[in-house]
């Protein structure tokens, strides 16, 4: 009896199992059905978003029409097209350079390049910057190269500031844009190659290590060089280019609300005239390779306070101090900047005084 019983409340529970897991896998597909309408609503939203989008548009063209229309906005657009414009070839030229280093220049070949000791190694980097055709968006990423490869930081620091100030392009602009000055040519290269290897020098001596986040870089161990070539490159590019894109929206934005009339207060008194135009250089994120041109417009200020300009921009900006901070991290630029910012100024000043 007792089995007899046993075996049907198996049965039963068996039964029961089995009508749970029936119910539990009839559940599984509709629950899948759940989620794959959820995902597929989720597919619509975005054409959905988008449509919503431009019906918006249209309908609020005109106010849209009329706020681009603006002055400001126009001023806007242009600096920060014009800064995107100039800079976008150079940092390519950079990033090329970058990966060019990265992959097919061995580690030792900057070991027999430069010499030992930092203080000796720094002057030599400085000077090499003469050899690189770019300007201060292709320079952090070649010395964000030379840091991971080993190179001590004073002399890729070194390297970084005089490369967008001395090479061949640079100081040939310098000569047509100035050709009644050809002293200015003499004395942005003075100049300029005396603040980076001044900065090298005072990282190696006060600087820790820190302070200086080496840049990151994916590995592309097993690969081909081609393959490691192409995927620095895009790296780089991501990179570098988000904060080229900010530093130039920062840039059109301060360039669209400085007053004009500011030019002809500041030109009158010798000392702001040199401030303003190095503040000025940082607003506007100039090019290296066009600021000359900037500088030789500005006939109203002296040619001291113009070789400020020509110094203190290739050297620190809002776009560069933006790729500063993201390829070094935001601890060294938040003081290697302020102390480049003041030295330029002061070692411009000087040279301008004395030589002009």
């Amino acid at each position: 009896m007792a089995i007899t019983k046993t075996a049907p409340q198996d049965g039963a529970e068996r039964g029961d199992a089995e009508s749970g897991a029936a119910e539990s896998g009839g559940a599984a597909p509709h629950g899948g059905k759940a989620d794959g309408g959820k995902e597929e609503a989720r597919h619509l939203n975005s054409p959905l978003l988008l449509t919503l989008l431009l019906l918006t548009a249209v309908m609020f063209q005109d106010p849209i029409r009329g706020a681009l229309a603006a002055p400001v906005m126009q001023s806007w657009m242009t600096v920060f097209v014009a800064v995107m414009v100039q800079a976008l070839p150079f940092l390519v030229l950079g990033v090329l350079l970058s990966a060019a280093i990265a992959v097919f220049v061995p580690p030792s070949f900057f070991a027999r390049a430069l010499p030992k000791h930092p203080a000796l190694a720094v002057p030599v980097a400085g000077a090499a910057g003469a050899v690189l055709p770019g300007c201060e968006c292709a320079s952090v990423p070649v010395a964000g190269a030379l840091v991971r490869r080993g190179v001590t930081p004073a002399a890729a620091l070194a390297f970084l500031l005089s490369a967008p100030a001395i090479n061949p392009i640079v100081l040939t602009a310098t000569a047509v844009a100035f050709p009644g000055n050809p002293e200015m040519v003499l004395t942005r290269f003075g100049a300029s190659l005396l603040v980076a290897c001044s900065m090298g020098w005072l990282w190696h001596r006060l600087g820790r290590t820190d302070w200086l986040r080496p840049p990151a870089r994916a590995s592309y161990e097993g690969q081909s060089k081609g393959a490691a070539f192409w995927g620095s490159v895009r790296h780089d590019v991501t990179h570098a280019g988000g904060f080229l894109v900010v530093g130039a929206m920062a840039a059109a934005t301060l360039k669209a609300v400085v007053p004009a009339d500011w030019l002809g207060v500041a030109a009158g008194h010798p000392v702001l005239s040199v401030l303003f135009l190095a503040a000025l250089a940082v607003l506007l994120s100039i090019c290296s390779e066009a600021d000359a041109f900037v500088a030789a417009s500005l006939t109203q200020f002296s040619l001291t306070a113009r070789l400020t300009f020509l110094v203190v921009g290739p050297m620190i900006d809002l776009k560069l101090f933006a790729m500063q901070a993201g390829t070094f991290g935001r601890a060294f630029a938040l003081r290697f900047a302020p102390a480049t910012f003041a030295l330029a100024v002061v070692v411009s000043a000087l040279t301008g005084t004395v030589l002009l």
